[in-house]
């Protein structure tokens, strides 16, 4: 067969690429225009409201009914709010605070600010149950570890979000809660049983399927109870026999990034992104890390002579087309004005989500400013490594006087014994703070810890990650996130501690 106008029409239907800049590159708009699905933003390209309001306008002038999506989670996976940090707290932080009813109100209030920017799609909520406290990229992304728990902020999450007109997308199906590797760099196992599976993994995913969720995002992971042979986003057995046939999924099945190894070293971009839709995927998301037309031809081809070998049908795309068309028929129905209340509420969420552990706190005496040692680590590609994070700021703007001093891995190993005279001695006679994230995975940051505790036990202990340990310095503080409010309310309650509350 060959690659007929219609057949690569029917092709580009199922991509949704990535692009470089601020504008709409030329490329993208000629190819929206002849039946590409739309796109996938990414903080790259965004640099403000009134820029992204201008650019889906643009993308939609070429093609009115394009799927505009974005990662947006809130809390540490941002894009909206990449430059400046997430005004509202993530999924872990809400789980944490456990009321539906705010999960529900901040969801909504982040579909209509995503509505008045033109932006349709959602790839939120992560609906996985983060059941493996060693688990490199789910961590404070999920609600909890609890499958109850993060059913019902699932459910909410996506209630709240489509009512605000903007699709959610339920993610990484069938959980990508309990692995040890991250999708990006290799291909985790899911080794749960079937039981186990329906369960635990699963039951997240029925709540948003019954809560009407419009799109579900696959995850790049070997489910070796339902197909040991093929990652989840290229297995039919998984795409269609478990979420279409058995759990009753009628909307869009979007793929994770395509470009991901744990999917692109056994069949290349190409190959995984044919097998895909044959599995049963509507969509295809790329460029993440590979944005341009040359990745778009090569998938679209790759897509085009799958038909001509075999491997897909003509009617398996035209289904897809017809998904997506009653995606973007339904989207943005329901969309209104973002209130004043819904832009403070996710200050209060962060408030509410934080966890102070006393064990022997004095409030200082003598007025002397905090001094702040900031632990920096390594983040996964989820999360824009150029988004800020932590109290120093927050602090020294309630706190005139407060210094910070931030380490990354490789200066902290740097100072070697000099640790005394460059951190300590400058914190001598002052309260000290130390902000970390995930200490408890992260062995340097641990011995970073016990080596100024041990110097310092009057210490507090800010932990912006998953608390592993509750039972560091003179008081611990969970925050659980590192979004700009998180950073704000932890500031907020040593500001209390300092003053002696």
């Amino acid at each position: 067969m060959k690659r007929s106008p219609e057949l690569l029409r029917l092709a580009d239907s199922v991509l949704l690429p990535g692009f470089e800049g601020e504008t709409p590159p030329d490329w993208l708009r000629r190819r929206l225009g002849e039946g590409l699905a739309g796109v996938v933003l990414f903080s790259r390209n965004i640099a403000g409201a009134g820029q992204l309001t201008e650019l889906t306008a643009a993308l939609r002038a070429e093609r009115p009914d394009a799927v505009i999506g974005v990662d947006e989670e809130t809390g540490d996976v941002s894009r909206l709010e990449a430059r400046t940090g997430s005004s509202r707290p993530g999924n872990y932080a809400l789980g944490v605070v456990d009321d539906v009813t705010l999960t529900e109100e901040i969801a909504r209030g982040l579909g209509a600010d995503l509505a008045a920017l033109g932006v349709n799609v959602d790839f939120a909520p992560s609906a996985d149950v983060n059941n493996n406290p060693r688990n490199p990229v789910i961590g404070l992304r999920s609600f909890g570890a609890d499958p109850a728990l993060v059913s019902r902020h699932t459910a909410a999450w996506v209630r709240g979000l489509q009512a605000a007109g903007v699709a959610a997308c339920a993610k990484h199906f069938p959980g990508h809660g309990d692995t040890g590797v991250d999708s990006h760099h290799g291909l985790p196992t899911l080794t749960a049983t079937a039981g186990r599976l329906r369960e635990v993994e699963l039951r997240p995913f029925r709540a948003a399927v019954e809560a009407g969720v419009r799109m579900i995002m696959t995850g790049h992971l070997l489910v070796a109870a339902c197909d040991p042979g093929m990652p989840a986003t290229l297995s039919r057995r998984v795409l269609t026999g478990l979420l279409r046939d058995e759990m009753g999924f009628g909307g869009v099945v979007v793929t994770d990034a395509i470009e991901m190894a744990a999917v692109t070293e056994r069949y290349g971009i190409g190959g995984a992104s044919a097998r895909a839709v044959a599995a049963g995927a509507d969509l295809v998301c790329v460029g993440g890390e590979n944005a341009g037309e040359d990745v778009v031809v090569a998938i679209r081809e790759a897509v085009a002579d799958a038909v001509a070998e075999g491997l897909l049908t003509e009617e398996r795309l035209a289904d897809a087309a017809r998904r997506t068309a009653e995606l973007t028929a339904w989207a943005g129905r329901s969309a209104g004005a973002t209130s004043e209340a819904d832009r403070a509420l996710g200050l209060v969420a962060a408030r509410r989500a934080v966890r102070v552990t006393r064990r022997g706190w004095e409030a200082p005496h003598g007025g002397a400013a905090p001094y702040v040692v900031e632990l920096a680590r390594v983040m996964n590609l989820a999360i824009d490594k150029h988004t800020p994070w932590g109290v120093g700021e927050p602090l020294a703007k309630l706190l005139p006087g407060t210094t910070v001093a931030r380490f990354e891995e490789d200066a902290w190993a740097a100072l070697g014994p000099a640790v005394g005279s460059a951190v300590l001695t400058p914190a001598a006679g002052r309260p000290l703070v130390i902000v970390a994230r995930d200490a408890h995975r992260v062995p340097w940051q641990t011995a970073a810890l016990d080596r100024l505790l041990a110097a310092r036990p009057d210490a507090a202990v800010v932990e912006m990650g998953l608390p592993g340990r509750t039972d560091l310095g003179a008081v611990h503080i969970a925050t659980h996130g590192a979004a700009r409010v998180c950073g704000q309310a932890a500031a907020e309650t040593l500001l209390a501690l300092l003053d002696g509350a």
